[in-house]
């Protein structure tokens, strides 16, 4: 084989290979022969328009949510969005130097939340209270534990030791007064306007300043109610001051019983026993012809109201340890109420009174006008009882008469006496949120008072009589039983419902409410 002059320049090609790339393969550019050939073959792709990029862009946008959230599924929430909904979200957040006097913020907290409880407060706000305070003064990497009578408070800063605070609340007293002055305290200080040793001086003055209405008052507001709601459920003028009487009487017994440590539980059962005694013996001398209305205007005020709807409210929110508490509480107290009844039937049934009955109706003993008057003067006695400031007065008394009115459309609509309660109380419940706002004050201030004339007292008189007295009825008067407490539920239910519709439409409320407070 002869080897052939190669030219200056030129490479000679190796066995085997074709071209730079190798076996089969071809140099860039070089298309083949037959797209040599025929160029038309290559497929043209023509530039996208503006509108086909936007909607691959949208595609990809929608595709990327349906595959991956937007926030990792394991990441913690945050505390302080437990402050969303409520009037204290977004805090102003005041800073320098803080974290130095960590502890002195946390004592002050303790003691806020402490003198919420012991006013009524219910858990939720006294978290979220907590939490909005600590985050306005700087501190941060707080966690809050509520259980039925007890606060704690975890702070753990990075590269410190740890504080771990707890408080127990050991006395409950009403001072929805003091209830409202706590929760401004708490606006201002998340509007940026109020540092930590004027609200300790502040917090102080709240719970030092005395109750707004003496004694003597709310012992008359006690009999004042009774007397108003007499009437609203049937009574004449007789069997209203039949009433009030016997609710002054029964106001000075558990006043005296409280001074020598009584336990709750005997006062109450010992306050309803005397009402239904007191009512039996004006019943035997034909001194009154609706002892069941008497009984009915003295236990009302018995009832836990406040303590009901603030059990129900943390079930809902998540409290599961305090909603049980509270519910043992107010479960006991209603058999407080229960047990002086039916010792009162006990013992007239002993001396050979006259049995009741329990069947007989009430028409509306005034027209609708007056008996509106009397529901409004009845909520403007329990506020009183409940020492509410005398500028929510007459406020709440609005919201009690709308309630009335709802209830007693509700009747008209024929949709039943269970269901009836429960729409008013959502109507209250949402009305009492926007007025609280308005004045300054937490819901609760507003919602009890108002509510309380919802609660079906005449259910619970007749079906312990029939408990009681009447044993072959006993069935009968165990379905009453049930049915009062349906109620009961359906009304606290309906409050917690009705400040749960109302949060999206008061934002504007709270946001205003802080704005107040910072030009103060």
């Amino acid at each position: 084989m002869t080897d052939q002059p190669q030219r200056p320049g030129s490479k000679t090609p190796q066995p085997g290979i074709t071209g730079a790339g190798g076996p089969g393969k071809q140099r860039r550019g070089d298309a083949g022969p037959e797209a040599r050939q025929h160029p038309e073959a290559l497929p043209k792709t023509e530039p996208l328009t503006p509108a086909q990029l936007r909607q691959n862009a949208a595609a990809r946008k929608m595709l990327r949510r349906l595959v991956q959230g937007e926030n990792p599924p394991t990441a913690p929430l945050s505390i302080v969005d437990r402050l969303a909904g409520s009037p204290y979200a977004n805090p102003t957040i005041q800073v320098g130097g803080v974290d130095t006097s960590a502890r002195k913020t946390l004592d002050f907290a303790l003691h806020l939340a402490e003198t919420m409880f012991r006013y009524g407060a219910g858990a939720l706000e006294v978290e979220t209270s907590i939490i909005a305070v600590t985050a306005a003064l700087g501190l941060k990497n707080i966690e809050v534990d509520i259980t039925n009578q007890s606060v704690g408070i975890n702070y753990a800063p990075k590269d410190q030791p740890p504080i771990a605070l707890l408080r127990v609340v050991r006395s409950w007293t009403n001072n929805y007064a003091g209830l409202a002055k706590v929760h401004q305290l708490v606006t201002d200080i998340v509007a940026g306007g109020v540092g930590r040793d004027e609200a300790v001086r502040r917090l102080n003055e709240a719970i030092t300043s005395p109750k707004p209405y003496p004694r003597w008052m709310v012992t008359a507001a006690f009999g004042v109610f009774a007397a108003a709601f007499v009437g609203v459920l049937g009574g004449g003028p007789v069997s209203s001051a039949i009433a009030f009487v016997a609710n002054i009487g029964v106001s000075l017994v558990s006043r005296q019983l409280g001074r020598w440590r009584v336990p709750d539980f005997f006062i109450t059962a010992s306050s309803s026993f005397l009402v239904t005694q007191l009512a039996l013996l004006l019943w035997q001398f034909g001194l009154t012809n609706s002892p069941a209305i008497v009984v009915v205007g003295g236990i009302l005020l018995l009832l836990p109201t406040g303590r009901l709807v603030s059990s129900v409210q943390d079930a809902i929110n998540g409290f599961p340890v305090t909603a049980a508490g509270r519910f043992l509480s107010t479960l006991l107290t209603f058999g407080a109420i229960v047990a002086g009844i039916a010792v009162a039937f006990v013992v007239g049934e002993l001396t050979g009174m006259q049995r009741i009955d329990v069947t007989q109706t009430f028409p509306p003993a005034y027209d609708l006008w007056v008996l509106v008057i009397l529901v409004a003067v009845a909520v403007i006695a329990i506020g009183v009882t409940e020492q509410t400031t005398w500028q929510l007065l007459l406020p709440t008394a609005a919201v009690g008469v709308a309630g009335y009115l709802v209830l007693l459309a509700g009747g008209l609509l024929g949709i039943g006496d269970r269901f009836s309660p429960a729409l008013a109380a959502v109507v209250i419940g949402l009305l009492a949120r926007v007025v609280a706002l308005r004045m300054g004050a937490p819901q609760l201030v507003v919602a009890v008072p108002a509510a309380l004339i919802l609660l079906p007292g005449l259910t619970i008189f007749r079906s312990m009589y029939v408990l009681t007295v009447e044993e072959a009825e006993i069935l009968l008067g165990a379905g009453g039983m049930l049915s009062a407490g349906a109620i009961v539920l359906g009304t606290a239910g309906g409050i917690v419902l009705g400040d749960t519709l109302a949060r999206p439409l008061t934002r504007g409320l709270a946001s205003n409410e802080r704005r107040r407070a910072r030009r103060r």
